[in-house]
């Protein structure tokens, strides 16, 4: 555990020699793409990309962690564990302010993970699923109790993973109507000033920032921009100057990575394998018939979608989980997982299954909303139109606004499937269980178990596989938790995304957390 300190601190004093080596690039805007416009600014109730993009700059978390895995401490500045794994005590940074001017202090981080995280964040039931309580002997120290070791949870402290927010704001309020939500007070690099609806959010430098030097810009400005031309057209002309999670279609990133001022980049998402996928409603509609979803994994081609629609930034899914996990000997590849599809293997299914076509060639016929975050995923909805109309499945594709689709797919269960895409995260518990485990359909929390999936067997799977030390017997839990979902077919898998992130190269400092455009921008700064 010594070592596991002294990395930290390390890591924090390489920190604070690079705050010190920008001191004169101090000053100026930075303005970038936030696609679409965020639903709400509460990141400790839903974790939509966009609101991803804006607030791990105003709230933190009590860690951080670069590109190669280190942890960089934050609000902790450091950790150690108990021999048996189940006592975690975080040692907190002295003399860190909210944006309000109260104090920061382990009351917040107790209130934040016992009463926010663990009741209304997506994955944070998941995340912190073993603390039975924290601990708080004085105000800069914060003791968790675990049921359970859980190595996990040392992966899930960033702030867009796990934001700190402000007991004295928040408690004995409905936490998910408060309204810190849309007026947020952090402990952050930058201040939330104001949000013009449809044109922009404006975070202004924290001049009273914890670590000195930091941050170096005067301004952030999150652009919201919906025609997708004229988001390119404000990055070659330098409106802007960053722009990640595709706002630039990959059609016009892949063009304008030949400039000499714009470069492209996939870097920056090494924590979070983001996997593209098909949400079904397995309760009522077209879908209740597991054959069904086989079928439609079996029939789609992932590979053109991949080299057509997002220019060749992907990798084929193989299974419920993302090919990343192979390095811990978790994923495995399993069956109804065709690289370039098979309609008439996917066709031979639906026959036996006893669906027939009518007189029009049509089997059954259903509604695919698409998640409304760009043109790919318009174009994505386009193929798999015509995919499926191939076995017999007529799709109507619906788009709506952010708010609107959340609504109808996480709060009403209005829709039959759903193109989507979710992070894995850096272990199955953090990312993937959300997805599939019956505790987790949680009506009216993003993110999760809208399929309202259930199967006991499943479940007791995870959970084993949540907890299990013998790194053999967590291979062989998750090996069987594959197959049951290669079977079942809750969620078609498509591919795994390559995000790109587009950006002028003036804009620098920007490309160092794993977290990507989910950092703080802290040590960004321009230089002309």
């Amino acid at each position: 555990m010594k070592k596991v300190l002294a990395s930290i601190l390390m890591a924090g004093s390489l920190l604070l020699c690079g705050a010190a080596a920008h001191a004169d690039k101090s000053g100026g805007t930075l303005s970038f793409l936030v696609q679409p416009e965020p639903p709400t600014l509460a990141s400790y109730v839903s974790t939509s990309g966009p609101i991803g993009l804006v607030m791990p700059k105003v709230y933190e978390g009590l860690f951080d962690y670069n590109n190669d895995g280190t942890m960089v401490p934050i609000l902790a500045e450091s950790y150690s564990a108990s021999a048996d794994g189940k006592t975690v005590t975080f040692n907190l940074r002295k003399g860190v302010k909210w944006h309000d001017g109260e104090p920061f202090t382990s009351a917040d981080v107790q209130f934040t993970v016992m009463e926010v995280l663990k009741k209304v964040h997506p994955r944070g039931p998941n995340s912190f699923r073993e603390v039975t309580s924290i601990d708080t002997p004085n105000d800069h120290t914060a003791v968790f109790n675990l049921k359970k070791p859980a190595p996990y949870m040392m992966r899930s402290f960033s702030a867009y993973e796990s934001p700190m927010v402000p007991k004295h704001l928040l408690e004995g309020k409905d936490i998910k109507s408060a309204p810190l939500a849309n007026n947020p007070v952090g402990t952050g690099p930058f201040k939330f000033v104001e949000w013009k609806k449809g044109q922009y959010i404006r975070l202004d430098k924290n001049k009273d920032y914890w670590q000195k030097g930091l941050p170096h810009l005067d301004r952030i400005v999150g652009r919201f921009i919906p025609d997708a031309s004229t988001r390119t057209a404000a990055m070659e002309n330098g409106e802007v100057l960053y722009a990640a999670y595709n706002a630039i279609p990959n059609i016009d990133a892949v063009r304008l990575k030949e400039r000499d001022d714009i470069d492209v980049t996939t870097e920056g998402y090494s924590m979070i394998n983001p996997m593209a996928l098909i949400e079904f409603n397995t309760k009522e509609g077209p879908f209740v018939d597991p054959a069904i979803r086989r079928a439609i994994s079996v029939a789609i081609d992932r590979r053109f979608m991949i080299d057509t629609i997002f220019f060749g930034y992907g990798k084929p899914a193989t299974s419920a989980l993302s090919s990343n996990f192979k390095a811990t000997n978790l994923h495995a590849e399993m069956p109804n997982y065709p690289e370039k599809g098979d309609k008439a293997a996917a066709n031979a299914i639906l026959d036996k299954a006893g669906y027939k076509r009518d007189g029009n060639g049509v089997r059954l016929k259903a509604v695919l909303d698409l998640i409304p975050y760009g043109e790919d995923w318009r174009r994505a909805g386009e193929y798999l139109k015509q995919a499926l109309g191939d076995v017999g499945i007529q799709l109507e594709l619906r788009y709506e606004d952010v708010p609107t689709w959340l609504k109808r797919v996480y709060h009403r269960y209005d829709f039959q499937m759903n193109v989507n895409y979710f992070y894995q995260l850096p272990d199955p518990v953090l990312g993937v269980h959300r997805h599939y485990g019956t505790d987790q359909i949680r009506k009216g929390t993003h993110f999760v178990n809208s399929s309202r999936y259930s199967n006991p067997k499943l479940d007791a799977l995870l959970d084993a596989g949540a907890g299990e030390p013998d790194a053999a017997k967590r291979t062989a839990a998750y090996k069987e938790i594959q197959q049951i979902l290669a079977d079942d077919m809750p969620v078609v898998n498509l591919f795994e995304l390559e995000f790109l992130v587009v950006y002028n190269t003036k804009l620098k400092g920007a490309y160092g957390s794993a977290m990507g455009a989910y950092g703080s921008f802290r040590e960004a700064y321009i230089d002309d």
